[in-house]
């Protein structure tokens, strides 16, 4: 019964502190310190307690491990670029609070646990994050397509032409076109595209990582260019939805459905 206790309190407050961190980082794109601070040693403290009463301490040389590969991923990730600084702090507090799949409470809907939930959860978390976060390619890719049979607007102009096919491929599965007025009001969407002045003539270039920094600028140069007729009023734009929604999707996907790359290579290997 206490282990039910823990693994109701770990699990539930490992949701209630990714779900505001998800808010927070969608609403402001950032997220408190704080939120860390406060999330870590509670989380740590429950599942010590779990490991103490239940296992009798068995469990944690595997606790130690699992945190540490899990650190030392994010932060790889994170000086690789491939991770924000809350992304890399959630995937270490998520080692601290559920290292390992909550056999107790949950059972995925295929019945198997792989035996990477089993020892190192937050890479199954990790995973199907990926996964949802590729997911919104293919819907970028499709929204694009039907908009421009719908528009028969041409998704790169004579300006791209210079563009690198990867680079608008990317471009494709990443973003769409938005008129510069929405591009204004909406704070959370981020231009995929920027001009410049060379040599006195407007050079039009796609940009496939979008930065906070600079955002407001860059979308005055655009609206400067479209006003002056020296290119059309819609451009390419990303929501840019952060990492942390997709992890805390995965998480929720990790509990009811299971490891989803585990499911898909058992699959296929039969």
């Amino acid at each position: 019964m206490m282990q039910i206790i823990l693994d109701v309190i770990r699990t539930t407050t490992t949701l209630f502190f990714l779900f505001y961190a998800s808010w927070s980082d969608f609403k402001k794109r950032e997220v408190s310190n704080s939120v860390w601070i406060l999330f870590a040693p509670l989380a740590f403290t429950l599942t010590f307690l779990e490991i103490f009463y239940v296992y009798e301490f068995s469990q944690l040389p595997s606790y130690g491990i699992c945190f540490s590969l899990t650190a030392a991923f994010a932060v790889i990730l994170f000086y690789s670029g491939g991770f924000g600084g809350a992304d890399a702090k959630a995937l270490m507090c998520l080692a601290l609070a559920l290292p390992f799949y909550p056999r107790n409470l949950f059972t995925p809907i295929l019945k198997e646990i792989s035996p990477i939930s089993q020892t190192f959860f937050p890479i199954t978390v990790f995973s199907n994050s990926v996964l949802l976060a590729a997911a919104t390619a293919v819907y970028m890719f499709l929204r694009n397509m039907f908009w421009h049979q719908r528009t028969g607007i041409k998704l790169f102009e004579k300006g791209h032409k210079n563009e690198s096919f990867g680079r608008k491929i990317l471009v494709l599965i990443t973003g769409y076109k938005v008129h510069i007025n929405k591009l204004k009001e909406k704070w959370h969407l981020y231009p995929l595209e920027d001009v410049e002045n060379v040599e006195n003539e407007l050079k039009r270039k796609l940009v496939v990582l979008p930065r906070d920094e600079g955002r407001n600028a860059t979308v005055e140069r655009l609206a400067r260019a479209i006003e002056a007729g020296k290119i059309q009023d819609t451009v390419w734009a990303t929501p840019g939805l952060p990492m942390l929604i997709f992890i805390t999707a995965g998480l929720i996907m990790a509990l009811f459905f299971g490891d989803i790359v585990w499911i898909c290579i058992s699959f296929l290997l039969g």
